[in-house]
């Protein structure tokens, strides 16, 4: 019942939407809890349905009315924006392996690969990314020759029930130390906590890779923790705060890091 966004800017919940997103961190990390709530009952229903027609339905679907009361709302993080190097049709330097959208770095849109610009890779990569798939020689290739793997797997059948009982421990540590340490705001001890906790976990599946046949599960979890690993890592080396790299200890940019972020081209 406390609304807590005029605390941070006088433009209250109007603010942009990374101080929105930071300020809902800050409420969730003293308070402990898992959402803050957004209210808009105040407005007639009429209204809410002719300005919100999706959200409305889309809540009602899930047993939320959010003309009679507050929607839960928790920030979400861009981990991974504009990292992988793609040429015009989203190919990358990996045979087989395409990307377009947020993930993908196409030169296209710059530092700024949020919001709206966003509909060029949805209208115009998508497209040329099919058509250069449907013409990919690697898709004549054998099956075996496709699959590309960075370790050695076990040969046991993973029927061990403490083996599934390990991965989705591991999965909830993740998301819980990624949402919590290395999402919307870090800071040097968040980010070493991570880096530890995620070194435990990868640890844990390094075993399970070693002993079993791969599944799913432990394969994505795998690359999850790699990947997770990186980013914190990636994090802890940056010092200043840029787009969405948001450190407590570091708020401002530094030009130190102001630089070109095409190294090269395939």
């Amino acid at each position: 019942g406390d609304a807590f966004m005029n605390r941070y800017d006088r433009r209250a919940e109007l603010a942009p939407r990374d101080i929105v997103a930071r300020a809902i961190d800050a409420e969730l990390k003293a308070s402990g809890d898992e959402y803050v709530l957004l209210d808009i009952t105040h407005k007639s229903a009429a209204f809410i349905k002719k300005r919100f027609p999706n959200i409305y339905v889309r809540l009602l679907e899930v047993g939320l009315d959010m003309t009679k009361e507050p929607i839960p709302v928790a920030p979400a993080a861009h981990y991974f924006c504009g990292g992988v190097v793609t040429d015009g049709e989203g190919k990358t330097a990996l045979p087989g392996l395409y990307a377009i959208g947020e993930v993908a770095n196409t030169d296209f849109h710059g530092a700024n690969r949020l919001a709206s610009n966003s509909l060029l890779e949805a209208c115009a990569f998508a497209h040329y990314a099919a058509a250069a798939i449907k013409t990919d020689p690697v898709r004549a290739w054998p099956r075996a020759r496709r699959a590309y793997c960075a370790v050695d797997w076990g040969s046991r059948s993973m029927k061990d029930p403490d083996a599934g009982a390990m991965v989705t421990h591991n999965w909830d540590e993740v998301r819980r130390v990624m949402t919590n340490y290395v999402g919307i705001v870090r800071s040097e001890a968040r980010l070493a906590l991570a880096a530890k906790r995620l070194a435990m976990a990868a640890a844990e599946i390094g075993g399970l890779v070693e002993r079993f046949v791969p599944t799913k599960n432990v394969a994505e979890l795998a690359n999850i923790l790699l990947l997770g690993g990186l980013i914190t890592a990636s994090a802890r080396s940056r010092k200043e705060s840029r787009g969405l790299h948001y450190m407590l200890d570091y708020p401002k940019k530094r030009t130190m890091f102001k630089k070109p972020t095409i190294v090269s081209r395939y």
